[in-house]
């Protein structure tokens, strides 16, 4: 199964000598990519699960030292290790997240290179007194996105090029490709980007398969809520999660803490959604303010869309009828399927490194997105429906502020009009992955 944090592996596996920390939601494939890639590249390695072996992180908790640390992790290895090539590889991190303060030590050690991934690290890093940033290189993995989850299910490299050739070049998909493409994405929507689910998809396109799939994922994480939170937070993380999939059936979608209890506001359950945020299990949209860069500098914390880390894992909440009308891509269906693409929409963002936020005025309206890219704000409008061209809301804003892009995310193909870009929504990936704004700058000499 291709994913694209290959190449952030690689580039470690041939360039570094920092540590390599890789962390987001459980179930992601962050364990199997990671040992997928030392296979691949012929790299001896022992492989310690924290959640398995007490023996380690009692190691780990005892020893005082680096080499003295690093000696026991070899000794307890089933192959013999080579000094300075060979990998450590500590998985389920969360169980000791002191262990990253201890990073710089083991790094600068160098008697073995060192990979360390886990679960709600995105959590725990939050209580560490101390992150050792010039020792480690870390980044966050999400699910499969578009891309990777086409790859996987058999769609070829040439319709996938032929899709981003298009997109550059601002030219309609072959109308075939693009039906099938469409196919490709509405089968997303159901099954969605989580390995497991993936490949249960693949060997044997039973909806119920995929669906029981899904609800063990959400059952673990529902354990990891009781396991690593304090009695009295649990139940309030477990309230909001259930309620993302109603809050987005919403008008507005907004999310509302009025609704899991009239009494309650957003102060009393802050710290239960950002744990939910630092998790990776749940994607906020805030809402700016100010349609122009930074859009940091003008959300308002406290007002956004929560959306689920994967959309298959929303859709798998929906009853079998409705995701039998989505898969059949039936134009006279009745449900609306706005929560679904806009959830879509934010995954995409999300996993192309970007966040995703959200613009409202009182005498403008809502417009569903907007990201940071090629220096400035990028508008995106999502439609799920034929009147894709009624975007009162996003004409209303284009009058009052001034984008070199603007996009609608729809099902239809590729069309311009005026400043206006039409694409599938289906490319929402190639708009986010745009690295003109991260293009290599060379600083001029100062000599």
């Amino acid at each position: 199964m291709y994913r694209k944090y290959e190449k952030r592996i690689q580039d470690w596996i041939d360039n570094g000598r920092k540590a390599l920390l890789i962390f987001g939601a459980r179930q992601v494939g962050k364990t199997y990519l990671i040992r997928e890639m030392l296979k691949r590249n012929n790299i001896s390695y022992c492989e310690y699960n924290l959640l398995e072996r007490e023996d380690i992180l009692k190691t780990l908790e005892e020893s005082t030292n680096a080499e003295d640390i690093m000696n026991k992790l070899a000794l307890y290895s089933d192959i013999p290790l080579e000094k300075g090539e060979s990998v450590i590889f500590l998985d389920e991190i969360q169980e000791y997240p002191d262990i990253i303060t201890k990073i710089k030590f083991l790094a600068d050690n160098g008697m073995y290179r060192l990979i360390l991934s886990g679960s709600n690290l995105g959590v725990e890093i939050k209580g560490i007194k101390s992150i050792p940033i010039g020792y480690v290189d870390m980044f966050q993995m999400y699910p499969l996105d578009f891309e990777e989850f086409a790859k996987a299910i058999g769609i070829t490299d040439e319709i996938l090029y032929h899709m981003e050739n298009s997109y550059r070049k601002c030219i309609p998909v072959d109308e075939l490709i693009h039906k099938k493409l469409m196919q490709v994405f509405y089968y997303y929507l159901i099954v969605g980007g989580m390995p497991a689910v993936v490949n249960m998809y693949n060997d044997s396109h039973s909806l119920e398969y995929v669906n029981r799939e899904q609800e063990n994922i959400i059952n673990q994480y529902k354990a990891d809520f009781i396991k690593y939170e304090a009695i009295d937070k649990r139940l309030k993380i477990i309230a909001i999660y259930d309620n993302i999939p109603s809050q987005l059936n919403k008008q507005n979608r907004k999310f509302k803490f009025a609704m899991l209890n009239k009494e309650l506001k957003f102060d009393r359950y802050e710290d239960s959604f950002l744990w939910l945020k630092d998790a990776g299990v749940a994607i906020p949209a805030y809402i700016a303010d100010i349609a122009s860069s930074p859009l940091e500098m003008s959300k308002e914390t406290n007002v956004f869309k929560l959306y689920l880390s994967d959309v298959g894992l929303l859709t798998s909440c929906y009853p079998l009828s409705v995701k039998r009308e989505l898969l059949e891509m039936n134009p006279n269906r009745e449900i609306n399927n706005g929560a679904v693409f806009e959830n879509f929409v934010a995954q995409e963002i999300i996993a192309n490194a970007r966040l995703p936020y959200y613009y409202k005025k009182k005498d403008i309206g809502e417009v569903d997105f907007l990201i940071e890219r090629d220096g400035g704000a990028v508008p995106l409008e999502v439609k799920s429906g034929y009147d894709y061209k009624k975007h009162l809301a996003l004409n209303k804003m284009l009058e009052h502020n001034h984008f070199e892009n603007v996009y609608v995310l729809s099902c239809n193909n590729v069309e311009k009009e005026g400043t206006i870009t039409y694409l599938p929504v289906y490319m929402t990936g190639l708009i986010c992955s745009d690295n003109n704004d991260d293009a290599d700058y060379l600083m001029p000499s100062i000599l």
